[in-house]
């Protein structure tokens, strides 16, 4: 076989869209494991009426305008000690998204 007939691809190629990617790496988690993101100041707040996987897509692929739209609408917020303070003590689970450096979360 010559090296032009070779077809080098990745094993179990992906060809999934970047939400259905990124929906692979959205799991619930509690409080314990958000504290240290909100610590750093990397723990934002999604709404409700957006997917975490809209917005992780909308940061990775750096859509300042999308992403400066819904900070200033309050659909994607820092979490501040006023939430933090109130889930410190609680049972309260949470749907989470890790997109480096960034954490989205919501309460489950």
């Amino acid at each position: 076989m010559s090296s032009d007939q070779m077809r080098y691809r990745i094993l179990g190629e992906d060809t999934s869209s970047a939400e259905e990617k990124l929906a692979k790496y959205t799991g619930e988690v509690d409080w314990s494991y958000l504290k240290a993101h909100y610590e750093n100041g990397a723990l934002f707040f999604v709404d409700p009426s957006l997917t975490l996987e809209e917005v992780g897509v909308a940061i990775t692929a750096d859509e300042k305008e999308a992403v400066q739209g819904w900070l200033k609408s309050a659909d994607l917020v820092k979490i501040e000690a006023l939430h933090a303070n109130q889930w410190e003590n609680s049972q309260q689970m949470f749907e989470a998204l890790v997109v480096s450096p960034f954490v989205l979360c919501r309460p489950s």
